[in-house]
């Protein structure tokens, strides 16, 4: 992404004010799992922890959520990284 486009993407789109920030987090990583951008899932499942967007349980119920709409082979990705880095967030070890 260039440096207007990501510009952009800050300045206008996720500064918005009809939809929360934790609003955007979960739009954005259902669009993630569903078409397959595992690339991009770390960073925002860690956004979403780091800004208080998400609770670990919260995150937990959307990669349940994620699982019976996206189907397991997508999701279990998602349920992966979410678990990982939610270990690490609350500074326990990895499951």
């Amino acid at each position: 992404m260039d440096g207007a486009a990501l510009e952009r993407l800050f300045s206008e789109v996720w500064s918005g004010e009809t939809l929360t920030d934790r609003d955007r987090r979960l739009l954005l990583l259902g669009l993630l799992v569903g078409d397959g951008m595992h690339d991009m899932i770390e960073t925002q499942l860690d956004a979403a922890l780091r800004t208080g967007a998400l609770t670990p349980e919260e995150l937990r119920e959307v990669v349940s959520f994620l699982t019976h709409y996206a189907g397991w082979t997508r999701a279990s990705l998602l349920g992966t990284r979410a678990e990982e880095l939610i270990a690490r967030f609350l500074g326990t070890p990895d499951p």
